[in-house]
Formats: structure tokens, sequence, C-alpha cells
């Protein structure tokens, strides 16, 4: 790799939906070798401002450059329809020339095709190896991928490429502990210029620099996630400490202007009385007159003014402190006496393999680990119905409601009103607006359509739907909860959670998530559900 001082370049750039919804406005943004953490709230236009880059999505105005190859992973990194990791590799047709020449078919296009590579199928599996898939044979079929492999196949194909410029969008969804720590590794270790979106905090810890995208401009801070997250801490108090200033300046110039007021009153009260007794002539007093109103409008003038002054550094002051609101899940019906049993699972054999077995009571919050491709997704569809139990006993004890990983729970066609009524037919308007307030999805935004949401903003109103659905849920399973979330959705998700009253069943490789939300018991899924400690995770 040949990487330029800068190699990507956005400028005035512009981005509007199909509808004219604004995504991104005249955004700069400039980025040279090096590793950037690119976050932001959900809806910000992160992934879009990726897609740019990546020529996947054409701007309204603006320019995007990138100087060099550019690799780009997005968020669904499902291979797009290859069916052999060497397509998805992209090194198929220069085994086949190698095959061939190897074979005796020396051709010029044979040679051509493969040109210089006579070490692909070592670099390539030395790609897999540096990934965890050295199982994963060059002739092996996607199909027999599970959602995580499938990830770091992509990841591989990029790697093998080596481009200048490498654009990740939320790689770590669905990756298994070992799975995230290769892909940390990986990170660490790439010298040319990468750009990631993510909200994993050990991700974004091994990152030379993060930027912000906030109210529509990008702000830098050097160092990782812990550096920023001091950062904006010391932004924070220096801001909360400027408007309380501001609130007493503003405080000060009110009482300056009363007070300015009073004397002004007190003197022409003084100069009627004055006037009355004849103390000086007509001529005098009305001349005083004259004098003291345009003294005391110049002080009343100048007090308004540095009234208004004050009044604005007040709002600048207050436009720098951060505001993020908190969803809430606390709901009547929900709550599931401690002790009370909500889950069983006796000898249980799903599609995947078992026997498993599970005993689970109320108020629990337990974790569900285990591997890419150990069935964890399998194991909370089984539990929910949609797939069904090969044998054994499964029972259900409370109301149930499960948030997937595909969030296809919503109807993108219907706005996010007619999706909850769908679900909560007796719930009524007004109920419904404000379960999506709760969620922070106020006025208009409850008439959205759920096609135009981002991934943050699908996941906040698929909860908002499932906790409002009736019979209200007891036992929610959770698959994989933070992806797609920014940094501030993972702790308003967190925050939620902790609210919920009912039973948990999360499964998820994110460990400070799952210690933000107290889980009382983790389990691993091996074959079997077995008790472990997170420090082994």
């Amino acid at each position: 790799m040949n990487t330029p001082t800068t190699a990507l370049v956005c400028t005035r750039l512009s981005y509007d939906l199909p509808d004219g919804t604004p995504v991104l406005r005249e955004l700069d943004l400039t980025t040279g070798p090096g590793r950037t953490g690119l976050i932001g709230a959900n809806g910000t236009g992160k992934s879009t401002l990726l897609r740019l880059a990546a020529g996947e999505l054409t701007p309204t105005s603006g320019s995007v450059r990138v100087a060099g190859e550019l690799g780009y992973l997005p968020q669904d990194a499902s291979p797009p329809g290859a069916p052999r990791v060497d397509e998805v590799l992209g090194v198929a047709e220069r085994r086949r020339a190698l095959h061939a020449i190897e074979a005796g078919a020396a051709t010029e296009a044979n040679f051509q095709a493969l040109g210089d590579d006579w070490d692909i199928e070592e670099r390539a599996a030395a790609v897999l190896g540096q990934l965890g898939l050295g199982h994963v044979g060059l002739d092996h079929g996607v199909d027999r991928l599970s959602g995580g492999e499938a990830v770091l196949l992509r990841l591989a194909a990029l790697l093998l490429r080596r481009p200048d410029v490498l654009l990740l969008d939320e790689p770590t969804n669905n990756l298994d502990r070992s799975a995230r720590h290769r892909l940390y590794e990986a990170v660490r270790t790439w010298r040319g210029t990468l750009v990631v979106v993510s909200h994993d905090r050990e991700l974004l810890g091994g990152v030379d620099q993060i930027a912000e995208l906030r109210d529509g401009a990008v702000r830098w801070y050097g160092g990782g996630y812990d550096a920023w997250e001091e950062a904006v801490a010391a932004e924070q108090d220096n801001a909360e400490a400027a408007v309380r200033t501001a609130e007493a300046d503003v405080r000060r110039q009110r009482r300056e202007l009363e007070e300015s007021r009073t004397r002004q009153a007190r003197a022409r009260r003084y100069g009627e009385r004055a006037h009355a007794e004849r103390r000086a002539s007509r001529l005098v007093l009305n001349q005083r007159k004259r004098d003291a109103q345009v003294t005391a409008g110049k002080q009343q003038a100048t007090h308004e003014r540095r009234l208004e002054e004050a009044r604005e550094r007040l709002d600048e002051a207050a436009e720098q402190v951060r505001d993020d609101d908190e969803i809430t899940v606390a709901l009547p019906g929900t709550v599931v006496p401690r002790g009370r049993g909500v889950l069983t699972l006796r000898e249980v054999e799903t599609r995947h393999g078992g026997p498993l077995n599970l005993t689970a009571h109320g108020p629990e919050r337990i974790a569900l680990t285990g591997a890419n491709g150990s069935g964890k997704t399998t194991l909370l569809r089984t539990l929910t119905g949609e797939l069904p139990v090969v044998s054994g006993e499964l029972a259900v004890h409370v109301p149930l409601r499960a948030l997937p990983q595909r969030l296809d729970v919503l109807d993108d066609e219907r706005s996010l009103l007619e999706n909850v009524a769908r679900l909560a037919p007796e719930a009524g308007d007004e109920r419904i607006r404000a379960q999506l307030a709760r969620f922070l999805f106020r006025g208009r935004r409850a008439s959205q359509p759920a096609g135009t949401l981002s991934g943050g903003e699908r996941l906040r109103a698929t909860l908002a739907a499932l906790l409002l659905a009736e019979p209200a849920p007891q036992l929610l399973l959770l698959d994989e909860p933070t992806n797609n979330l920014d940094l501030s959705g993972v702790r308003r998700l967190a925050s939620a959670l902790a609210s919920y009253q009912g039973a948990l069943l999360v499964v998820s490789h994110d460990l400070p998530f799952l210690r933000d939300i107290g889980i009382t018991r983790w389990l691993r899924l091996d074959g079997e559900l077995r008790a472990v400690d997170p420090d082994e995770l």
C-alpha cells in the first residue's frame, strides 16, 4: 500500500433521502493514514457517509474523493450470492488458472489471469487463519457458515486485497468473543487508512482518534474511546459551569435593570413633587426633567442590552451541554414476583442439538453466550415457538416477547403508530403515543414510516412495540440488542432494561453492556447449557 497524506476527503457533502429528508448537510471531513473511530447518535448519517465514500450512494451535492483503492465492509455483511469461499475472497479465477497451469495448461490466458499471485492459496489461507477461519477451506460452501463467520469472511476478502482505505460499518455485530478479539487485532495492526463506525467500546479503545458526527459537523478527539469519554466529560463539566455562570449573569442583569427602573421611577416622583412645591423655576425644572429622562432612557437601554446579551450567552452555553434523553421501560404488568418460574427446559433438543436443561425464575437476568454457530439464536427461536422442539419438554410460564436480530417485527410500509397498534390493538392512540414518547419518538415522529428508521431507531421502535403488546411481557428475549446502536443508544437501552421489572434472557457478546444491565446468571451454550464466570469469556 502507498497511502497519501490525505486518503479520504469529503467537501461540502450533502445527501437527502428520496422523500427530501436531509441526512447530511454540507459536511466537511478529511482523514489520512491511521485508525479513526467514527461515532455519533443514530440517524446522524454515519452509515450514509460510509456508503457515499464507497460509491454506493450519490451525493445530493458536494464531493467525496478517495486517494487509492477503497475497501468497504457494510453492516449487512452477508456474502452477496457467492456459493464458495474462494469466490467471496475474489481468488477463484486465479485459483483456476493456477491449477490449470499446474495440470499442464500453460496458456497465455492462464498466465495473465494468475499474474504474479503464485502463492494466492497460501495467502488466502493465512488471512483466513488470522481471523480464526482456518477450518474453512477455499472450496467451502458459504451457506454452511454462521452469521459471524460470514462477516469475518467478508473482512478476510478485504484484508487479502490490502486496500489503501478501509471502511468498516459496525464490524463486530454478531461476532462472538473470540472472533471479536481477532478483529480487534486486525484493526490494531492495520497500516493504511481505516475508518470504523462502531459502538463497541473495546474496538474503539484501539483506534488512534475519534471523529464524532454531531449537529451536522465532525469534531475530532485524539486517542481512543477512553480518551474521548474523558474529553467529553471535561467538556460537559465546562459547559455546565458556563451555563451556571451565564444564568448568574442573567439574574444580575435582570436585577440591575429592575433597580434602574426603580431609580427612574423614584426620580420621576421626586421631580413631580419638586415641581409641585416650586423649588425651582418652571424652565429649570423642565430642563432637569428632560435631562433625567434622557439619562434614565440611556441607562435603561444599556441594562436591557446587557440583559439580552446575557441571555444570548446563556443560550450559547446551553447549546454546548449534551442533552441525551433516556428511554424508560416502567410498565404495569411486567413485574414478575421473585422466585416465580418463567421458563423450564428439560432435555430439550433443538434443530442445533442438545440436550438442554434450564430453569429460570423471575426476575432473573440471564446472559446467554457462546461461539458463533453454537445455536443461541436457534434456541431463542425455539423458545418463541418459531421453530419446533425436536424432543424434550419446553414450558414458558409467563407472557413472552422476543427482540430478534433481524428487527423484522415492524412493517416498513406502516407508520410507527400503526405498527404498535397492530401489536396492541386495545391500547388506543393516546397510550400508544405515550409509549412511543418514552422511546423518544415524539409528536410527528410517531407517524414516521418504519422503513425510514436507522438501525438504532428501528431497535427502539421495535422494543416500544413489543413492550406495549398485550399481554405485557414478563419474559423478554433479546438477540444481540446492541447491534446497530450508537454509544448513547447502548446507554439508553441499558438504562431502560435496568428499569424493566420482568425476567431477561439476553444473547450478547458485549460484556460492558451485559454488566451494565445487571446480569445475575451467565450461561454458555456449547452443546449444553453451563454456568460460566464472566471473566472466562
